[in-house]
């Protein structure tokens, strides 16, 4: 008859089942250290899917790297875009608008030469929206006058019309000490199909449309170049500030259909 205390394979039964626990313990630690790196691992795909997105689809960040829209943005201010505009939301005069150069605004600019790591890192931080886009091919400006629109520049007072309406933009513009006109050059254009004419808040130092005439696209920019609307200044902290397109000014402006549909001919119905 088998003594149920004695030992098994040299060891006994007490122990055996302490070194069991022990055992169980290890492999159960070991499992929850790899759901957690799991679980972990699942949390930063999701999060780096969910970045591409937002960026490719939502929001997507860029810096200023000129004084052309002071100041309304300084130089090396950083800020979202709206990319939902003008896709799914349509453009408003008054818009500041980050659009890719339409062809000969910009000078060509050598890349900078970084080390691979650098690149690399750059590269995907910029992929997944944690870094601002270089601005090499992109401009940033206003819109001031819509597909149809007639702008012109300048009244008597020194002021842009938009379909006639003269334009108060002192809420944003920035103008040489004692200078009242808005702009330094005369122009009077109708903004074709499909595109837009674009003005820097620092009017006297913004290479806009106005003196993009000579380009192919005469300085009008293609809706479809827009990337999207700049709506927040994010860093740094001070310069903090959602970004204003200042309909009021833009308000008085009839639409283009309006403003050059001739008046109805006068009618008599007839009668007996």
């Amino acid at each position: 008859m088998t003594d149920i205390t004695a030992p098994q394979n040299g060891v006994p039964s007490d122990e055996q089942a302490e070194g069991d626990t022990a055992e169980q313990r290890r492999s159960k630690r070991q499992r929850s250290a790899w759901l957690f790196a799991r679980d972990l691992l699942i949390i930063f795909v999701v999060a780096l899917l969910a970045s591409v997105l937002i960026k490719t689809f939502l929001v997507r960040s860029f810096f200023i790297p000129s004084g052309s829209m002071e100041n309304t943005l300084q130089i090396d201010d950083r800020i979202l875009v709206n990319q939902l505009e003008p896709g799914l939301i349509p453009l408003e005069r008054g818009d500041v608008v980050v659009f890719q150069d339409p062809g000969g605004w910009l000078p060509a600019v050598a890349e900078p030469e970084k080390n691979p790591v650098a690149a690399a890192l750059d590269w995907v931080l910029e992929g997944v929206g944690l870094a601002a886009d270089d601005a090499n091919d992109h401009l940033i400006k206003r819109v001031i006058g819509l597909p149809g629109d007639h702008v012109a520049c300048c009244n008597a007072l020194g002021q842009m019309t938009v379909n006639g309406v003269p334009l108060d933009e002192s809420a944003y513009l920035k103008l040489p000490d004692g200078v009242s006109a808005v702009s330094q050059e005369s122009f009077d254009v109708v903004v074709p199909e499909g595109s837009l004419w674009v003005m820097g808040d620092n009017r006297y130092n913004s290479a806009d449309s106005r003196f993009n005439q000579d380009q192919p696209g005469k300085g009008f920019v293609p809706i479809e170049n827009v990337v999207g609307r700049a709506i927040l200044v994010t860093w740094p902290v001070d310069h903090w500030t959602w970004l204003d397109n200042y309909g009021s000014v833009f308000s008085s402006v009839p639409d283009a259909a309006a403003a050059v549909e001739p008046a109805p001919a006068s009618t008599t119905t007839g009668g007996e």
